[in-house]
């Protein structure tokens, strides 16, 4: 895989993260709530996502962003991205 391609597939991960998180904003609130520190909120927003590339992003949204409308920019981002893969994935 060209750099492109990995650079592409690492955007992807994390707006699929983002968008994840805002899906499930409930649980994201409360596993960062009852971190002790900000490495700890990143390990288990990364345990409850999938990964941890995409929850220091998560971590790092401004709550204001958990809007429906920003979730769909989100959303179309990664389906645009997810198009210009090979494989779609």
């Amino acid at each position: 895989m060209d750099e492109d391609g990995r650079q592409t597939r690492q955007q992807l991960m994390i707006l699929d993260a983002l968008v994840q998180a805002m899906d499930r904003r409930d649980e994201v609130f409360q596993m960062i709530e009852d971190s002790e520190d900000g490495d700890e909120a990143i390990r288990r927003v990364g345990q409850l996502l999938g990964g941890r590339v995409g929850s220091r992003a998560v971590l790092d949204l401004q709550a204001r962003r958990f809007t429906r409308d920003q979730r769909h920019a989100l959303a179309s981002h990664a389906e645009e991205l997810r198009s210009k893969l090979p494989d779609g994935r």
